[in-house]
C-alpha cells in the first residue's frame, strides 16, 4: 500500500498542474472507485465540473484538492494500487482506468487527472472540509492524526502516547491515530535504524529510545522522499508514470534472509498482522 512518501510524491506532482485549474467534465468509468462517495456518480460530478481547484493537500496516505467553494475538496485514498496520473486531454485510455477528470488550467491549458486502480480498493470523492487548528481538513480525515514530517506534529505528544501503550511498537506506529503515514515498509525501516525490535512494547521504550525511533521515522521519510518513494512494481508511480527507487536503499524491508547491511547476520522475516515484519535478531534484540 502506498505510504506517505508516495502519496506526498503524488501530490507534490499534481500540484503544479492543477492548482488554479477549472474542472470542466468528470467521466466515472467504473462506480468501485467511487465507495467514499456514497452519493453516486452523478452527484459525484455535479459536485465537481464548474469548479476550480484552489490547492493540493495531504495528511498521512490521504490527498485532497480543495474546491472554490471553500467547504469541499476532491479527496482521494490510493488503496493498494491506486494511481493519479497526469495526461494528455487525448491521451488513450490508461489500462485499469477508473475516473478521468478533464481539467483547464491557465498556463498549462487542458490536461486529464486519470485516476487508475488495479485492485479497485482506492476511492476518490467530494467531501465536507471542517477546520482542524490552523489548517481544514476533509471530515473522512478527521480522526487522522498528524504525520510526522507535518511542521504542526506534537513530538511530546507523541511520546506520552507511546507511554501509554501496551502495544507492540510497530503495531502502534501503524495506527493511524497515533501516528500517521508510517506503513510496513518504513516500520520496519526506522525500527532497524533505532535498533528496536517490532514486538518491544511502546510502554517499555526509554524516552531516550523514542525520540531516537521519531528521528529514524523523520530520517527515513525524508530520504524515500527525496529518491520518489518505494516502488516494487508498477503500481506505485508518480504523476507521470514513474516509479521511485528507495527500494534500493532499504535495509530491512524485503530483505528476509539477506545480512544486515550493519552486522552481517541475515535479516528475519516474521509473520506480522497478515503482513511481515523484517528485523535483524542481533542489532535488533528484544529487550
Amino acid at each position: 500500500m502506498p505510504e506517505l512518501p508516495e502519496v506526498e510524491v503524488v501530490r507534490a506532482g499534481l500540484a503544479p498542474a492543477v492548482i488554479g485549474s477549472l474542472i470542466t467534465a468528470v467521466s466515472v468509468f467504473d462506480e468501485r472507485a467511487l465507495t467514499r462517495h456514497a452519493a453516486g456518480p452523478s452527484d459525484f460530478a455535479a459536485r465537481l465540473e464548474g469548479r476550480r481547484v484552489t490547492a493540493a493537500d495531504r495528511r498521512g496516505k490521504f490527498l485532497w484538492l480543495p474546491l472554490d467553494t471553500a467547504d469541499s475538496a476532491l479527496i482521494a485514498h490510493l488503496g493498494m494500487s491506486g494511481q493519479m496520473l497526469l495526461r494528455a486531454p487525448d491521451a488513450e485510455a490508461e489500462r485499469h482506468e477508473r475516473i478521468r477528470i478533464s481539467i483547464e488550467h491557465p498556463r498549462h491549458g487542458e490536461l486529464a487527472i486519470v485516476f487508475a486502480d488495479q485492485r479497485t480498493f482506492g476511492s476518490l470523492a467530494v467531501d465536507g472540509l471542517v477546520p482542524d487548528g490552523p489548517t481544514w481538513i476533509p471530515t473522512q480525515v478527521v480522526h487522522i492524526a498528524r504525520d510526522p514530517i507535518d511542521p504542526l506534529f506534537d513530538d511530546d505528544r507523541f511520546l506520552r502516547a507511546l507511554r501509554t501503550r501496551g502495544s507492540a511498537i510497530k503495531r502502534v506506529l501503524l495506527d493511524q491515530q497515533t501516528i500517521s503515514g508510517v506503513g510496513n515498509i518504513y516500520a520496519d525501516e526506522a525500527l532497524w535504524a533505532a535498533r528496536i525490535h517490532p514486538a518491544t512494547l511502546a510502554s517499555a521504550l526509554s524516552t531516550q529510545a523514542s525520540r531516537r525511533l521519531l528521528a529514524e521515522i523523520r530520517v527515513v521519510l525524508v530520504k524515500a522522499l527525496a529518491e520518489g518513494g518505494t516502488s516494487f512494481d508498477s503500481q506505485y508511480v508518480n504523476v507521470n508514470g514513474q516509479a521511485g527507487y528507495f527500494a534500493h536503499s532499504l535495509n530491512a524491508y524485503g530483505r528476509g534472509g539477506q545480512p544486515c547491511p550493519r552486522c552481517g547476520i541475515l535479516i528475519r522475516r516474521e509473520a506480522f498482522m497478515n503482513r511481515s515484519s523484517h528485523y535483524c535478531p542481533r542489532c535488533q534484540r528484544r529487550r
